[in-house]
């Protein structure tokens, strides 16, 4: 049963947004992603971690395994100058039955951030979830890792090398 639970998490995240195609200026080369006005750095993810697109994101993958997801986006233009704890809720709406598990304050490419741990469902699937969200030169950028019930630490590695490696660049 848990197994036919993991294989429905991709389909469930891809079900949020509408497929995204290629846009002019988007390069993802080296562990540096670039588009118009935001270039970063994220650190290498071991080899079960498949690129796939997902809309609304910079990048995101995907374990098949184990039903792992992984995700990192920046916002630059149109933002609103939320707190990290309001930037943070935005992340966990569609979610539901949501657990706010731990929240911490940690420092990422010489910035605060708020890093958040939730237990949720995501359409009627439960999920473990953790997001790290952070300010730097004028972008919020947040990292998302999915996991499904009670696999949490089975894939954390691949988070936690993503937000290691994670340094913006001036543009």
């Amino acid at each position: 049963m848990m197994r036919g639970a993991v294989r429905h998490v991709l389909p469930l995240l891809l079900l949020l947004a509408p497929a995204v195609g290629c846009h002019r200026g988007v390069r993802f080369e080296n562990q540096v992603f670039s588009k118009p006005g935001v270039r970063y750095r994220v650190g290498a993810l071991p080899h079960v971690w498949e690129r796939v697109k997902l809309s609304q994101n910079d990048l995101a993958w995907y374990t098949e395994q184990t039903g792992h997801a992984l995700s990192v986006n920046s916002t630059c233009r149109e933002h609103e100058d939320a707190p990290l704890d309001v930037l943070t809720r935005h992340l966990v709406m569609g979610f539901t039955e949501r657990l706010e598990l731990e929240q911490q304050k940690v420092v990422v490419d010489e910035r605060e951030g708020l890093r958040s741990r939730y237990r949720a469902k995501l359409d009627g699937v439960p999920v473990e979830l953790l997001f790290l969200v952070l300010k730097k030169n004028q972008c919020i950028y947040d990292f998302t890792y999915v996991a499904p019930l009670g696999r949490y630490e089975e894939r954390l590695e691949g988070f936690e090398s993503l937000v290691r490696g994670f340094h913006a660049e001036d543009v």
